[in-house]
């Protein structure tokens, strides 16, 4: 080594620092690689090395040069924590636990290690396990915000939302700023309908997203942002800052000798869920002489009925839970998927990473998730004129495609609604209008549920008729009722039962109230195949036109107000109007098995129609391009 080496090396590192600490990181690797020809494979400055270029998002020679540390130091577990780290991001899952377990096999009490386990083991959708971890980090650091907010994801997995409130109210206690846990507590406190404060904490949401204080989650924020704008920044934002593009340009597809087109289904959802009531039909008649069609599953095998009837429905099927977004990319493209579809958006269980790495020519968004994904290689939304209408394009950062009718499907075997049970035996009072809202707390919000109140104001004895999803949200809505001057005994809360039962007792419904801003989907879907007519209120959001959309394809536009004064009137007409209601009752029961909503074949016919538009688009070197669909000619 020449004289004065390793004084020049400790310079080279200082100033490594010092660009690191101005967050020049290019220019602090240059340092310390420029230090490391002095001092050949010296831990610590590999360990720099190694933290620079995981902020560079190198992450496969940050893992690379965490190994060689690893190799010079094979446990200690500040490394090996760091190992884990970077593999949890590769998404190597069980690889990065295994890191973590070796690390805390060295430092029982290593906290960070808790925390980041319980990080992988989300992934992995183990969340009693990762509450388990963070409540054994909590307990060596009890008052750590990061650990804390943390926390409150497996218990929102759990449905546990008043616990996961309650640790986000204590992380905000202690970091103020953490803009991410005030969002998170908002949408947890929806969940149980606690409306403390709803006006100035969604304005402080929506504030915060537009100052670019926070990434603030776009599922989350879809109930809270009323503009599309506001929408699509936040999207924007979020993918840029999560999900960091790794492959700009799609493959070539290549014409294949039986001319198919091959669709690939990306969803964690494939089990007992709303998304697979409505599609598997959707999976199944696909026409297998144009198209071959790839389910791939992210989400967990519940062992259902509906598990095992969407494994045959593919032709081919592929849990992929334990392969890293990489490796899941590289399978797709292996498979040679022409165009691939995501279900799910920014909801729960989603690997959006996968399509960064863009493993198909084409790549969708579609019916999982309502808004703008806000991603670069998202090429095309797939909606209808209802819910994207020319006008309202450009909060979309996909290219739009509409198909004629609804974008949404309908399964074909689903339940008849048999004979409707009593109102004993759901529950109900013999007596009394009965106006549903089967929609989960989340959507609810104080505004529209002050006109409910006011519909049982004027229209004597009747009910409202509500999903029980938990002791807190009950009371909370009871209460509420209370302060609006209605009994809380008039509020009658439906238990979860059978798919057979559920659609049967809509029957002893007079009139289903669409949500706002945040509308019914799969809940509306199942009222109007149930035969029970709906009211809604349209805004300028995907989420907000839903309930228009599948009540054109039904053929009741009449049925869709523009303004919260016209929902009130419309819904009190109804309700005081037998003869009205019971005429749309019998155009909703005739229309049941012709009604383009309820035409499975019709839907799919037009979705095909779309693929073949994308994939001709993209085999011609054409960019994406939004296109309506023509109606499909049976």
């Amino acid at each position: 080594m020449p004289p004065g080496s390793p004084d020049l090396a400790r310079q080279l590192v200082d100033d490594g620092n010092a660009a690191m600490r101005q967050e020049r990181y290019d220019t602090a690797l240059a340092k310390y690689r420029q230090a490391l020809k002095l001092v050949p494979g010296h831990p610590g400055i590999l360990n720099n090395c190694a933290v620079v270029l995981e902020k560079l998002n190198r992450l496969e020679e940050a893992y690379a040069a965490y190994e060689q540390v690893r190799r010079a130091m094979p446990n200690h577990p500040g490394v090996l924590n760091n190992c884990g780290v970077v593999l949890h991001k590769l998404g190597k899952l069980a690889e990065a636990l295994d890191q973590f377990d070796r690390a805390l096999a060295q430092k029982a009490d290593y906290a960070e290690a808790l925390n980041n386990r319980g990080n992988v083991l989300l992934k992995l959708l183990r969340p009693l396990e990762a509450l388990n971890s963070y409540d054994r980090a909590l307990a060596l650091r009890p008052d750590h915000p990061e650990t804390l907010h943390n926390r409150a994801t497996p218990l929102q997995q759990l449905k546990r939302y008043e616990e996961a409130a309650a640790s986000l109210s204590r992380a905000i206690e202690l970091a103020p700023g953490l803009a991410a846990a005030r969002e998170r507590l908002f949408y947890n406190r929806l969940n149980y309908c606690d409306w403390t404060d709803y006006d100035s904490a969604a304005a402080a949401i929506v504030a915060d997203m537009e100052a670019g204080q926070t990434s603030c989650d776009p599922f989350f924020f879809l109930g809270v942002g009323r503009s599309l704008a506001a929408q699509r920044q936040c999207a924007e934002t979020f993918a840029a800052a999560e999900y960091p593009v790794v492959a700009a340009a799609p493959p070539r597809t290549r014409h294949r000798k039986d001319g198919r087109i091959h669709i690939a289904y990306v969803s964690a959802d494939f089990r007992q869920h709303a998304v697979a009531h409505l599609t598997a039909s959707l999976f199944e008649d696909h026409d297998r002489r144009r198209f071959e069609v790839t389910g791939i599953s992210l989400g967990p095998d519940d062992g259902s009925e509906m598990r095992q009837r969407l494994q045959w429905a593919f032709d081919r099927f592929v849990d992929v839970r334990g392969k890293s977004d990489h490796d899941v990319a590289e399978l797709m493209r292996r498979l040679k998927v022409d165009i691939a579809i995501n279900l799910n958006g920014y909801t729960e269980g989603h690997r959006t990473q996968i399509f960064a790495h863009r493993p198909a020519s084409v790549q969708a968004s579609y019916l999982g998730y309502s808004g703008t994904m806000g991603a670069p290689f998202i090429d095309y939304i797939i909606a209808d004129s209802h819910v994207i209408p020319a006008d309202l394009a450009a909060g979309y950062a996909e290219h739009v495609v509409r198909l004629p009718d609804s974008f949404m499907p309908s399964d074909r075997n689903r339940p008849i609604p048999g004979e409707t049970p009593s109102r004993d035996t759901v529950g109900l009072p013999e007596t009394g209008f009965v106006f549903c809202a089967f929609n989960a707390g989340y959507k609810m919000r104080p505004d529209v549920f002050g006109v409910w109140m006011k519909l049982l104001r004027q229209v004597d004895g009747s009910l409202l008729w509500l999903r029980d999803e938990s002791p807190e949200s009950t009371a909370n809505l009871r209460r509420t009722a209370e302060q609006h001057g209605i009994a809380p005994g008039r509020l009658i809360f439906a238990s979860r039962v059978s798919m057979e039962l559920h659609l049967a007792r809509h029957g002893q419904a007079g009139l289903f109230l669409d949500s706002f801003p945040y509308g019914a989907h799969t809940t509306a879907n199942d009222a109007l195949w149930a035969g029970l007519p709906m009211i809604t209120l349209v805004g300028e959001t995907f989420v907000s036109r839903v309930g228009a959309s599948l009540l054109q394809a039904v053929s009741l536009p009449e049925l869709v107000t523009t303004s919260i004064e016209d929902y009130e009137a419309l819904a009190l007409k109804l309700a005081t109007t037998p003869a009205l209601l019971g005429d749309i009752r019998e155009k909703l029961a005739r229309q049941r098995h012709t009604a383009p909503l309820f035409d499975t074949s019709r839907t799919v016919r037009h979705l095909e129609q779309a693929y073949r538009v994308m994939h001709e688009r993209h085999r011609r070197g054409e960019p994406p391009a939004s296109f309506n669909v023509d109606p499909a000619v049976l």
